[in-house]
């Protein structure tokens, strides 16, 4: 007799074989992030015009707090997709409705950067979740043995939703450390599951998702690059500094792809702590990535008059997030590949990057460096003055 799941055409959700070969990125997968692409464009949008306006504080910490919905949302997408991805309709379904919370997100983004109104971003985070609420609820129904892990997942993330929708009764949403301790609690959800029996994981896959979403955020700059040039092609006085802006954001942009892609991250999973410290790092390179390409527009801005920011506030925009996001490159992924003089080099050219904002030329400065750490990166172990 046929079961109900088969009738409605639908897959007994079962674990993927961590050892598959050739598992790359699906084209459901592909379409999320497009979406994500939006969300992304929106938060950095906003960032910027809160650093030309002077509040670079208060508007790189909403940008953060934005960010973690859009983070978090994908990426724990991306690891149950890489254990649980059925590719049926339901689950294609459950996807799709996914995005539309992610859109919700992106048209929040605006109140919530500029008026600390963050209804609609709850609510879009809400919709994203509570739909990997219905993935993981699949997985319990599906495999006996993950059954426990996939029920903890569900759990842990129905309640952490009714804590987010609860801030927005505080006075202010609850302030930073309301927030912050329900970040926590979000983080603490997938340590929490799988200490029962980790779901299991495709290297190669994993490694090629956070690279894609690398290149979603690194576009953003190219963007702001080409914006650049667009100015400079409708201004007869601010020709050249744009299009010096334009090439070092460029070279700037190329230099940190080249870094992040300097080693292969697949061996970075070998054990579940270690997957763990990857993926939650990646919060921090990836919000760098996406407050450089913010930079890149202050320094539009500057060259053009349209912001009262300080050379050196309007350069720290861009060099502060180029340092921040290869140093924690150089930490997750690059150091215990190196030598000892590349391990010496490489930090320093970083830090370098981020303190050049009190000189001039700091864009120029930014780029010297960056080609300086790739050729650093370049140079093989085996050349005697790197031993």
């Amino acid at each position: 007799m046929t079961s109900a799941p088969m009738r409605l055409g639908l897959a007994r959700m079962r674990p993927r074989n961590p050892s598959e070969e050739h598992r790359g990125a699906s084209p459901l997968e592909l379409f999320f992030d497009l979406v994500f692409v939006v969300a992304v464009s929106r938060a950095s949008a906003e960032l910027h015009h809160a650093e030309a306006e002077q509040h670079i504080t208060s508007g790189t910490g909403a940008y953060l707090m934005i960010l973690f919905a859009i983070w978090w949302a994908w990426m724990n997408f991306t690891w149950f997709a890489t254990a649980f991805d059925t590719d049926d309709w339901l689950y294609r379904v459950l996807t799709i409705g996914q995005m539309s919370g992610v859109l919700v997100i992106a048209a929040g983004a605006s109140d919530a950067m500029t008026e600390s109104d963050f209804l609609l971003v709850t609510i879009g985070y809400a919709i994203m979740r509570l739909a990997m609420v219905a993935q993981w609820l699949r997985a319990a129904h599906g495999d006996a043995p993950l059954r426990r892990t996939a029920l903890k997942y569900a759990i842990g993330i129905s309640v952490v939703q009714v804590l987010w929708l609860a801030r927005l009764a505080l006075p202010e949403q609850g302030g930073i450390p309301v927030f912050l301790g329900l970040v926590l609690i979000e983080i603490a959800v997938p340590i929490w599951a799988e200490s029962s029996r980790p779901t299991p994981w495709h290297p190669h896959h994993i490694a090629e998702r956070y690279g894609l979403f690398t290149l979603i955020l690194l576009g953003e700059s190219i963007l702001a690059s080409a914006n650049a040039i667009i100015d400079a092609a409708e201004s007869s006085e601010h020709i050249s500094p744009l299009i010096a802006v334009a090439v070092c954001g460029l070279v700037i942009a190329s230099g940190m792809w080249w870094i992040y892609f300097a080693r292969s991250h697949h061996d970075q999973f070998d054990r579940l702590r270690n997957s763990l410290v990857f993926g939650y790092a990646h919060y921090a390179i990836f919000a760098a990535a996406g407050a450089f390409s913010a930079g890149i527009e202050v320094a539009i801005d500057y060259e053009t008059a349209a912001t009262a920011l300080s050379a050196t506030e309007a350069a720290a925009t861009l060099t502060v997030p180029v340092s921040l996001f290869i140093l924690g490159i150089w930490l997750l992924t690059l150091r215990r590949s190196l030598t000892r003089a590349q391990n010496v080099m490489i930090p320093a050219l970083a830090v370098l990057i981020g303190l050049s904002a009190l000189a001039p030329q700091s864009l120029l400065v930014t780029a010297v460096a960056i080609i300086a750490i790739v050729i650093t990166l370049e140079i093989r172990a085996s050349d005697p003055a790197l031993a």
